[in-house]
């Protein structure tokens, strides 16, 4: 197989880029480098596009011809929840517009197999403890909205031209699977806590006044490694032409940590007795996510492997192999 890997020479996208380098796939990577970087990707080409452009259609395309590519997997796109509450028409712009584009360069160049990062936004704050995918989705960001959007323009893909599509909703994605491949950008809760460490400060906590059992946000954590076989998983069912019974998967693990037994989890790890400081809630957070996985287990055959306890202590070696070591 020959694989577009959109966003690969980011933090997610270059795990999925080394799985299917072991396995021996041609691998073609697109990415704007605005969050990843080059040196993550090994020897597959990259190309460097900036899907939400307009002229991205053509560009992609012909990319798509010229390495014979049989399948696309999607990592582009803005990703801070906050941030989609304060410039919402940018994010549409971003994720909706990006997506957009590479689905027409997949009609224009004869591409019918995606793999799209959706997100477990999608559900809002629903009225369970543990969500299903056929559950009520009502997101209550714009970060979230652009996610179920894009599930629908997959669809409506599907109808059109034949589109062949899985969307995987992933919960908490943390920790790393090479020491070289930790999350470059702190944007989610483990590396903003090691970059706060790392500048001499205190870790912020954002809201203790939820509605869990410590106050703080619960969340369904999984490893980056599990996210990206669970790509893999996906990518063999859509390459195996079986009818796809299901088209939307949660990746997750079906438990729920609170952001203070994270951090909690990251004292352990790393040896740092740290103060962790008390802030207010940030705009979009759900007070729970937690997702139920039957569904990934049961038809793609896939579960994830690894705990909490695993996702803190390979982000920690992965923080402390880079450039930002924290001394202690």
């Amino acid at each position: 197989m020959s694989i577009m890997v959109i966003g690969g020479a980011g933090y997610i996208g270059a795990h999925v880029v080394r799985l299917l380098q072991e396995r021996n796939d041609e691998v073609l990577v697109v990415d704007d480098l605005s969050y990843g970087t080059s040196d993550r990707i090994g020897e597959s080409p990259l190309l460097v596009c900036d899907v939400a452009q307009t002229d991205s259609v053509e560009i992609l395309a012909n990319a798509m011809r010229e390495h014979g590519v049989t399948a696309v997997i999607h990592f582009a796109a803005r990703k801070q929840v906050g941030e989609s509450v304060m410039k919402p028409a940018w994010y549409y712009q971003q994720n909706i517009g990006g997506l957009a584009n590479v689905m027409l360069a997949m009609e224009i160049a004869g591409v019918n197999q995606m793999i799209f990062s959706s997100s477990a936004a999608v559900y809002g704050m629903p009225p369970v403890e543990v969500v299903s995918e056929d559950i009520e989705k009502h997101p209550i960001n714009p970060y979230g909205e652009t996610k179920l959007i894009g599930e629908w323009m997959m669809a409506d893909c599907e109808r059109a031209w034949g589109l062949r599509w899985v969307g995987l909703r992933y919960f908490n994605v943390a920790g790393s699977g090479w020491d070289d491949l930790g999350d470059p950008a702190t944007l989610n809760l483990i590396p903003m806590i090691f970059d706060r460490l790392a500048k001499g400060e205190n870790p912020k906590i954002f809201g203790t006044d939820y509605p869990t059992p410590d106050g703080t946000c619960i969340r369904d954590y999984i490893h980056v490694h599990d996210l990206a076989v669970a790509h893999i998983a996906a990518l063999d069912k859509l390459a195996s032409g079986e009818e796809m019974k299901y088209h939307q998967y949660n990746v997750g693990t079906g438990k729920g940590t609170s952001v203070k037994e994270i951090v909690d989890a990251v004292r352990k790890s790393s040896g740092v007795d740290f103060v962790a400081d008390e802030e207010d809630r940030r705009a979009g957070d759900p007070p729970q996510l937690i997702g139920d996985a039957t569904r990934i287990q049961e038809d793609l055959g896939w579960e994830a492997k690894f705990g909490v306890a695993e996702i803190v202590d390979s982000a920690w070696s992965a923080w402390q192999a880079g450039p930002r070591r924290i001394e202690l």
